[in-house]
């Protein structure tokens, strides 16, 4: 089942192939974004709040925290087609790995690219885990976060 041209139909452990792929809708990282993150974190480093120390380091201006990325990239993994017919059987995240090869810069404009990297069945009958590649892009298509998460997904009940 490829599930790019599936229905609403719920989505379980065998429905999955590997090397399947998705695209998230766009999302633009705003000021708004970096400040209200900062105050919800905690995180102040001038890197992300102070734009005249940001401009004498080498991305020579504001970069987002990466931790406010990888929350982005979870909101618009939500948004997709993919997710909602996941959700009846997510039964919870196991692992993420992640790298940021790239700074996201306010103004950069943000999709999510999932991929369907490995399944494994567990020694539980009624579940699996699936590990989905993730990657942000921004509208250049560079990529400015990469990882894997790794989900506990339900079998298709017998």
């Amino acid at each position: 089942m490829q599930l790019s041209s599936v229905g609403p139909e719920p989505c379980f452990f065998e429905d999955l192939e590997v090397g399947a792929a998705f695209d998230s809708p766009t999302r633009t990282m705003t000021e708004a974004d970096v400040v209200n993150f900062a105050g919800l974190s905690a995180d102040f480093n001038r890197l992300h709040v102070d734009a005249e120390y940001a401009a004498g380091t080498p991305y020579g201006q504001r970069i987002a925290h990466g931790l406010l990325v990888l929350a982005l990239m979870s909101g618009l993994v939500t948004r997709m087609p993919l997710n909602q017919q996941l959700e009846p059987s997510l039964m919870g995240l196991l692992d993420i790995q992640c790298r940021f090869p790239k700074p996201t810069f306010i103004g950069d404009t943000l999709r999510v690219r999932v991929e369907v990297a490995a399944k494994n069945e567990t020694s539980k009958p009624d579940r699996g885990v699936v590990a989905f590649r993730r990657q942000v892009l921004n509208q250049r298509g560079e990529v400015v976060v990469e990882g894997t998460w790794k989900l506990l997904v339900r079998r298709r009940p017998v």
